[in-house]
This record gives C-alpha cells, sequence and structure tokens, in this order.
C-alpha cells in the first residue's frame, strides 16, 4: 500500500507516524486495514451529503474523519503485516469513489442553488483532481517513477476540508481548477523527458 510523497509528507516529515502506529497497535485484532478503507468510504459518503444539503461544518469535519482513516488504514496493514498488492488496489479504487462522491455533494448543491458557473467550475476541479492520481498511474507503466507535481491527496483533502469548514470553497475550487491541471501537464511533460532521456 504504498503512496507517493506528497507535498504534506515533506512539510510533516513523518511526524504523524508515530501517532498513527499507536493507533494502529490499539486496533490491532479488532479490525482490519481494508475494513477502515470501507469505512473511510462511507464516511466521505456522508460527507457528500452534508455538502449536498449545505450543512458545510459537518461536512468539513467529515471529511477530515475520512482522511484519518485513510491514513490510518496503511498503518494499520504495515501494523498487522496486511500490506498486499490487492490492499493497495482497493485503496486506490476507493480513494477515487470517496473523492468524486465529495465533487457530487458540491455538484447537487451549486446546481440545486441555481449556481451553473460554480458547478462548473466544480467539474473542471473534479477533473483535474481524477487526472493527478491517473496520469501517474499511468505514467508508471512506462517509467519507474512519476511522483512529481503539487496537489496529491492528502493536500486536496486539506483543501476542501477547509473550504468547507471556513465557508472557502469558491477559492479553494479556483485552486484545484488551476494546480491539479498544472500538475498533470507537469507530469506529462516530466514523462515525456523521461521517455526521451531513457
Amino acid at each position: 500500500m504504498e503512496r507517493s510523497k506528497s507535498m504534506l509528507d515533506y512539510l510533516l516529515n513523518h511526524r504523524l507516524d508515530p501517532y498513527l502506529y499507536k493507533l494502529a497497535e490499539w486496533s490491532k485484532g479488532f479490525i482490519k486495514p481494508n475494513h477502515l478503507t470501507l469505512i473511510g468510504l462511507l464516511v466521505n459518503f456522508g460527507a457528500a451529503f452534508a455538502l449536498a444539503v449545505g450543512r458545510w461544518k459537518v461536512g468539513g469535519i467529515a471529511i477530515l474523519v475520512a482522511g484519518l482513516l485513510d491514513l490510518l488504514d496503511g498503518a494499520v496493514a504495515r501494523s498487522q503485516k496486511r500490506v498486499t498488492p490487492f490492499g493497495g488496489f482497493l485503496d486506490s479504487v476507493i480513494d477515487r469513489y470517496s473523492d468524486f462522491s465529495i465533487f457530487v455533494g458540491l455538484f447537487f448543491f451549486y446546481a440545486y442553488q441555481g449556481h451553473p458557473f460554480l458547478t462548473l467550475l466544480a467539474s473542471i476541479a473534479a477533473m483535474g483532481s481524477f487526472l493527478v492520481p491517473f496520469t501517474r498511474a499511468r505514467a508508471e507503466t512506462i517509467i519507474p517513477s512519476c511522483r512529481v507535481g503539487l496537489m496529491e491527496r492528502p493536500e486536496r483533502v486539506i483543501l476542501l476540508a477547509c473550504g468547507a469548514l471556513f465557508n472557502w470553497m469558491v477559492p479553494i475550487l479556483w485552486i484545484l481548477a488551476i494546480l491539479t491541471h498544472i500538475t498533470v501537464i507537469h507530469r506529462i511533460l516530466y514523462t515525456r523527458k523521461k521517455l526521451k532521456g531513457g
């Protein structure tokens, strides 16, 4: 269940790891990492519903809780020595469902409120958010690694949570709409450079 090195990874320098491993040790014996992954998905569904009905603070808190569960499932997998290819695959697929559910909540809210431009803005941000992991996964079928650029999943989760908690969602969507696509372009150019160099 290997993850890419995000900007937050470098800033925190794994300072959360001791706490995550303590939680993982505490949970040993009665919960499996894949269970945490699926629970996180359900929490994200709840966050999406909260956003859709305009309960922004509830949605923001739920996004953060789901993000913590997403970090914890990897720690539990390593603690229980349950790191498997299928676990990593499942985690990636569930991450995409979780990401999309949040944007579906935003689409519904803005469409129901009669804001077509904000619905479009959320759609552009969603497109970039899905292309960031896709470009890395696709690139790594032809080059060894493609971990460049900003806007990995931890950054996107934190930004969306802050947008909901502090009513900053519109500027956050602008940030995502711009920086995610810059990251995609960066990864395309990086992959092209590596292939030429190789």
